[in-house]
């Protein structure tokens, strides 16, 4: 049997059973209309306080309208007399069952501050609470209209720290405005009236989404925090267009609830946010009776799988799970694991595939690691050659170098072997260079270069990289530029390998940069990077290299271009040399733990584009590189 099959037969059967378990579920259980009837009846309950609201807020108007109208109120409010606007609106207020009654004047003063205590008498606050500058008195102040509509909000008076509903009133005398009356009912009392009006739990929210007051559960601190929405939430049911929207929904003491929640909107104001709350416990009820069968339903489908699984796992699973176990150990460098599979299907076919492609990989991985020995011994071989080559080269050089020297001495009366003795004296030199050059590569290759690093001063430095080339720049006509080296701060290096490393850059940015071109040297302190940097650039206008050589220059015996058309002067234009100038800079970077690389658009003898080389060194602690 093909994989195929033994994939879609079991889970086309398993489809089936949970397809017709399925419809039985939706048409039996779950296809009737309790939660629906529950979601209409919150959204129900949430009008019905929304219009409780309307009607608290008609009562407010009245006792607010006729507290203004108080015969002498408005004088009292506008000559600021606090004596007799308490005498005038205690009373009334008294009668009219007030809990908060408070008159600002005409200017903003907090004449009469009057609260209902636990055993329902008014009380005097003697402080200023800050009504004035409230959202609902700022305004009349402001616009000083006698005819201006009341206003609309939810608010904690810092008296006694209790929420309030609040409305106020403007107070006028002959049509003159004369000060504000606010009337509040506490939210405390609001509650119960509003679960018995709306037969649901009320909750009722403060501008951050904090639950301020709530008949549902214990409605103390722990139960109003469970209660709150989030700020985002807050602002989103305040600005909604619905009147009621259908909220998530809670657990309360152990029990279920469904939630809608809406803005409280009296008039034009919105004042907040509610919500109204109800049990789900005959959902619960009804989901209940149907338990047993539920149970016996998924058993039967859970242990149905469960053998199902079983057998795909035998099948399918466990063969798989052998290639990946193969596979990693193969990764981990394990060529001679097999995967033991045997079966003509198609992960037969994939394992013997897989292992005959194990095999493979065996055999090649055992050429390649001859071949490495290989061209590592060639290696070794190479650098030894160097390092012999250079040591026995330099005794000889060294007695060419003296004997040249010698002769320079007896021939400064006779010019023609005055210039055959100067001419074997620089061949010497030049030659002294290539065999020092070597050296340094066998040093490096064989890990045995050694830093005296000291604090070097690049603006120094580079000046006397750029004395050994004032000839070669005075001949060909090229300009040195430097930019930026002074502000650098010193550095722990080693100033001799370091000099090597920009004598040859700079060597090399004159040999290929054409007669009259000019060559800059400029430098950065990268103080964002960890370590700190310091950055040098070398930039020339000569003929640039090829961006796919731009990591092959830094090898050794790396040449650019045709090496037989290179001339014969190590500073002439594309003058040659034995290619390892940039080979040995970048070994003496790496040693000091920094980067180097060059950036060209491209090789082109006529536009002349140009290379910039760049030396990246660690700045390293202050301490570091004192002198």
């Amino acid at each position: 049997m093909s994989i195929r099959l033994k994939v879609i037969l079991p889970y086309l059967l398993l489809t089936v059973v949970v397809s017709v378990i399925g419809v039985y579920v939706v048409t039996r259980l779950v296809s009737n209309t309790t939660q629906e009837r529950l979601t209409n009846q919150v959204l129900e309950s949430g009008r019905v306080v929304s219009d409780s609201f309307v009607r608290q807020e008609v009562r407010h108007v009245e006792v607010a309208r006729i507290i203004a109208y108080t015969t002498g109120l408005a004088e009292a409010l506008a000559d600021e007399d606090r004596a007799t606007a308490l005498n005038l609106v205690q009373p009334v207020s008294a009668g009219l069952g007030v809990e908060n009654v408070i008159l600002v004047s005409s200017k903003g003063m907090e004449l009469v501050h009057l609260v209902m205590d636990e055993k329902g008498e008014l009380q005097l606050v003697e402080r200023d609470t800050g009504v004035a500058g409230s959202v609902i008195v700022a305004p009349f102040l402001k616009a000083k209209d006698p005819d201006a509509p009341p206003h609309r909000a939810m608010g904690m008076n810092l008296a006694n720290n209790e929420t309030y509903y609040y409305t106020s009133l403007p107070v006028s005398s002959n049509g003159k405005f004369s000060g504000v009356v606010v009337i509040g009912t506490s939210i405390r009392d609001i509650l119960p009236f509003l679960k018995d009006t709306a037969l649901a739990d009320v909750i009722f929210y403060g501008g951050d989404g904090q639950a301020i007051g709530s008949t549902l559960g214990a409605g103390n601190r722990d139960t109003l925090e469970l209660l709150s929405i989030t700020e985002e939430e807050y602002t989103q049911l305040i600005t909604t267009q619905e009147k009621v929207v259908k909220g998530s929904d809670i657990v309360v003491d152990g029990r279920a609830y469904r939630v809608a929640r809406g803005p409280l909107q009296v008039g034009n104001d919105r004042v907040g946010v509610f919500a109204v709350a109800l049990p789900m416990d005959f959902v619960v009820q009804a989901g209940a009776a149907s338990r047993w069968t539920y149970v016996v339903l998924f058993s039967f489908v859970f242990v149905f799988v469960l053998g199902i699984g079983w057998v795909v796992t035998r099948l399918i699973i466990r063969p798989l799970y052998s290639l990946v176990n193969t596979s990693q150990a193969i990764a981990g460098g394990d060529l001679q694991q097999r995967t033991g599979i045997h079966s003509n299907d198609e992960i037969g076919k994939l394992a013997n595939t897989f292992d005959e492609m194990t095999a493979r990989l065996e055999e090649r991985t055992r050429e390649l690691e001859r071949t490495n020995e290989i061209l590592r011994n060639i290696d070794k071989t190479k650098t030894n050659f160097i390092q012999i080559s250079a040591h026995e080269l330099r005794t000889p050089l060294t007695l060419i170098m003296g004997y040249s020297q010698m002769l320079e001495q007896d021939a400064k009366d006779n010019p023609d072997l005055m210039v055959l003795a100067q001419g074997i004296l620089d061949g010497s030199e030049r030659m002294t260079a290539i065999v020092e050059s070597m050296l340094d590569v066998s040093r490096i290759d064989s890990n045995t270069l050694f830093l005296r690093k000291t604090g070097l001063r690049f603006d120094l430095l580079i000046k006397k990289v750029n004395k050994g080339f004032e000839k070669a720049f005075e001949e060909r006509n090229i300009e040195m530029n430097t930019s930026g080296l002074e502000e650098l701060p010193m550095i722990p290096a080693d100033p001799d390998l370091i000099q090597k490393v920009f004598y040859h850059i700079i060597m090399n940015a004159i040999k290929f940069t054409p007669d009259g071109g000019s060559i800059t040297v400029s430098g950065r302190y990268l103080n964002g990077s960890e370590p700190p940097q310091v950055e040098i650039a070398v930039r020339d206008t000569g003929i640039g290299i090829d961006p796919a050589l731009h990591h092959l220059v830094f090898e050794k015996f790396n040449q650019t271009g045709d090496v037989l058309l290179h001339s014969s002067g190590k500073t002439k234009f594309k003058g040659g040399g034995p290619g390892l100038g940039l080979a040995i800079a970048r070994g003496i970077i790496q040693a000091h733990d920094g980067r180097i690389w060059v950036e060209s658009p491209g090789y082109n003898e006529q536009t002349c584009p140009g290379s910039t080389f760049f030396v990246s060194l660690p700045a390293g602690k202050q301490s570091e590189v004192e002198p």
